[in-house]
């Protein structure tokens, strides 16, 4: 995960809390937390690809223009995970502990396990863990409801796939070989958008009570999604993964992180 995404997914873990009615000051905290730990995993694959960035030719990245020295970018990474875990327990131990679990995972990613066909667990267990730091962080400390874990881990598993499709051929050349990379392009494309679309099927049917017809046509529209784009030319394919997971991002955030209890 890069800054970017980084900022989304603390933006998502605190809306998600918000909805699920704690203070303000837990909101930020927990934002904070999730902001660190994602800046530390998205700074420390940056270091670790450089080498493979740089024989790539990728001048998108400021350290292979040589913008950053690589010792500011590592530094940061370690400062940043520094940060991460004061902030990660603040919000309560089980919630801390959930969130660093996750913080491990993405770390653990970046530094061996990408090039392994167990490239998808660090971001099943980073996604999966995420609603259970941000439930168990309220008063009671309760466990999310299971079909929202489910449907986080499946995001999970379909953003890695998603966000690896761009650039398959360039990390086959440089000798990673993570599930995506194995399984190939249109492989990969179909399993992503069929993990997004079960995620928004987990998300629309999980919760109690009938899903409403705005639910059903977004699932409808995952489903045809998920069916033709693996067949599609060029970016389509990663395009229509990325409008997936943005659908299913925004029934995670207006269904809740409801809690077991």
């Amino acid at each position: 995960c890069h800054p970017a995404p980084a900022a989304a997914v603390a933006v998502v873990a605190a809306d998600v809390e918000e909805a699920a009615g704690p203070a303000v000051g837990g909101t930020l905290l927990t934002a904070a937390a999730v902001a660190a730990g994602q800046l530390s995993i998205g700074w420390c694959n940056d270091r670790a690809d450089l080498a493979r960035d740089v024989a790539a030719g990728r001048r998108d990245k400021p350290l292979v223009r040589g913008d950053v020295p690589p010792g500011v970018v590592g530094a940061g990474a370690g400062l940043a995970l520094l940060a991460a875990v004061p902030l990660s327990l603040a919000c309560g131990a089980a919630a801390g502990a959930a969130h660093l679990t996750g913080v491990a995972a993405g770390w653990a990613y970046d530094l061996g396990l990408k090039r392994t066909v167990l490239s998808w667990l660090p971001y099943a267990v980073a996604f999966g863990l995420l609603p259970a730091f941000v439930t168990l962080a309220l008063p009671g400390a309760p466990w999310p409801a299971r079909w929202v874990t489910a449907a986080a881990v499946l995001l999970g598993c379909g953003a890695h796939l998603a966000n690896v499709l761009p650039d398959i051929a360039d990390d086959r050349a440089a000798g990673v070989l993570g599930l995506p990379q194995r399984l190939g392009r249109r492989a990969s494309a179909a399993l992503a958008a069929g993990c997004l679309a079960a995620a928004t099927a987990v998300l629309v049917l999980g919760p109690p009570g009938p899903p409403g017809a705005a639910g059903l046509a977004v699932l409808v529209t995952a489903g045809a999604a998920a069916v033709l784009a693996p067949a599609a030319p060029g970016r389509v394919p990663f395009l229509a993964a990325l409008g997936i997971a943005g659908l299913d991002v925004a029934l995670l955030l207006l269904r809740g992180a409801s809690p077991t209890g």
